[in-house]
This record gives C-alpha cells, structure tokens and sequence, in this order.
C-alpha cells in the first residue's frame, strides 16, 4: 500500500473547533439560531406553498422563486439542525466522521451553486419578458423551464461531486477543522501537499469559476440589458420592468456579496479566527432569511395571497 493510502485511511474523522468560539454565548446563539431557523422554515414553506398551490402563480418567474426558497430550504436543513445539537452539547469540540464531513459539504456546496444557477435562470427569465416580449411565450416554455431546473440542480451536483470525491482520495496531514461545520475548503487546508492537494484546488478555482462566477456575470450582462431596454421605453414601462426586477436584484446582491466575503476570507486567511466563523455563518443566516422576506413582501400578487389566508384563519377561527 503507498504512503499516500496510509496517509488517507489514518484520518477517519475530523473535529470541528470553530465551536469553542461561540462557547461561552452558545445559548444566547442557540436561541437566535434557531428563533431564526424557524421562521424560515415558516416563512418558505408558506410561500411555496401558495405558489404551487394556485393556478395563478404557474408562471416561470413564480416557479424560479418557489426553486430558490426550496433550495435555501434543502441547505438550512443540511445545517442548522447539526449546529443547533452541537451548541446544546456543551461541547467545545465536535467530532464528526470524514464520510459525514464530506456529505454535509456535498450538500452545502450544491446548494450554494444552485442557488447562482438559480438567480442566473431567473435574470434570463425577465430578460426574455422585458426585451423579447414578442418571443417569450415561445421560448420560456414549461419544458425549457424543468429543463433549466434541472440544468441549475444536476450541474452544481455533479461539479461538487467531483469535488467531493477528490477530497475523499486526498491524503490528509490534520484532523482539526477551523469551523463550525464542513465545507471543502478545509480538506484543502488540512491536506498534506504534493500534487493531489494541488489538483484538488485547481478543480475548486474550475468548479467557482463555473457555478459562481459564470452565473454572476450572467446576471449582471442580463440586467444590464433590462436597464437599458427599460431606460429607452415609457415611464410606466420602466416602472413595470424594475418593480419585478428589484426581489431577483435584492436576493443576487445578498448572495453575492455574502459568498465574496466568505471566500475572500478562506482564500486570504484574513480578518481572524473569530471574524472567519462569523462570517461563514452569516453566510447561511443572512440569504435565507431575507428570501421570504423580500419575495413575500416586495412581490405583491404572493403579499396579497398571504393577507387573504391569514384572514380566512381569523374567520374560521
């Protein structure tokens, strides 16, 4: 068996130490965590649920939205009931096996990439609206939008996939992870150098440059030109276009800038131990909870069918 074999099976699980940062607050945590935690839950399932349940919101723009809170959905319940049972432990470190370590991070890096691949779909779906408006019930058709949902879950699966099966051969010279849950830049970290911790991030850089990075300048190209169309048409025209543009515009703005600090941060190794596991919080807690908040208020027709569930509540109540 080669030294690099040896090395890989040695490490059979990792301890998490970001934990002992929030120690001595972890109920003060615990409970902001998980009042948040709920909500969202709430919030999404509500709003997925009168989207898929009336004939009225059956529209691309309506279905990418209903996509979006599904997939923050997938990835809040990948972490928050794990970090909650952490932080009522009383453990300042936590053991996890390096076959969970990986599925957590599989499960968190695909729903991040989705979540781009997402938005990117939703840019692409008012810009047909708003500058082909004569071509967009021929295009936007049911079958081209399960396809770009398919297309927005099955790649960032398959790109992570690989990532994940990288990190699960790379030969590891550490068992601590600085966090407080697993994600594949810490393989990279804790990984023993030579040329597979080398393949491993230049496989990374690809996979970024392929569901994060693509997916933004997309977005940005696509609104881009809805600015420009809607900045040549009436006032009323440019008030129509921006009012639906403005949730999809808000949501991209928090992703993006919530995931280009976090991975300043990793790449840079700046701002401190601290700052870098806020931060990697944040990064969860900050997107999912404005999604139900910016698509439920700011979009008017899922507002109003809010307000008229909760007044058929209080009558038959």
């Amino acid at each position: 068996m080669s030294s690099d074999a040896n090395l890989t099976s040695a490490v059979s699980s990792l301890t998490l130490v970001g934990l002992a940062q929030l120690y001595e607050h972890r109920w003060h945590f615990f409970l902001m965590f998980s009042t948040c935690y709920v909500f969202m839950l709430f919030a999404d399932i509500l709003i997925v649920y009168i989207i898929c349940s009336q004939p009225r919101f059956r529209r691309p723009m309506f279905v990418f939205v209903a996509a979006v809170l599904i997939n923050s959905l997938a990835g809040s319940l990948a972490f928050y009931p794990k970090l909650l049972s952490d932080l009522a432990s009383g453990q300042r470190f936590v053991e996890i096996s390096r076959i969970a370590c990986l599925g957590q991070a599989f499960v968190v890096f695909s729903v991040g990439g989705s979540s781009f691949m997402l938005l990117s779909a939703m840019a692409f779906d008012r810009y047909l609206s708003i500058c082909r408006p004569l071509h967009y019930s021929t295009l936007m058709t049911p079958l081209m939008v399960g396809g770009l949902l398919l297309l927005c879950w099955l790649l960032p699966m398959c790109v992570v996939g690989g990532a994940v099966l990288l990190a699960s051969r790379v030969p590891l010279c550490g068992s601590q992870v600085s966090r407080i849950y697993c994600d594949i830049y810490s393989f990279v970290f804790i990984s023993c150098p030579g040329r597979a911790a080398m393949l491993m991030q230049a496989y990374g850089l690809l996979g970024g440059a392929v569901t994060v990075l693509a997916p933004v300048l997309f977005v940005l190209f696509s609104y881009s030109r809805i600015l420009f169309i809607s900045m040549r048409g009436t006032k009323g025209l440019n008030l129509r276009s921006l009012n639906t543009c403005i949730p999809h515009l808000l949501v991209f703005t928090n992703y993006a800038v919530s995931t280009g600090v976090e991975l300043l941060q990793r790449r840079l190794q700046t701002g401190g131990e601290t700052n870098q596991i806020l931060a990697s919080v944040l990064i969860f807690l900050i997107p999912n909870l404005c999604n139900p908040i910016v698509y439920g208020l700011k979009m008017k027709d899922v507002y109003t069918q809010v307000k008229r569930l909760k007044e058929t509540t209080n009558i038959k109540n």
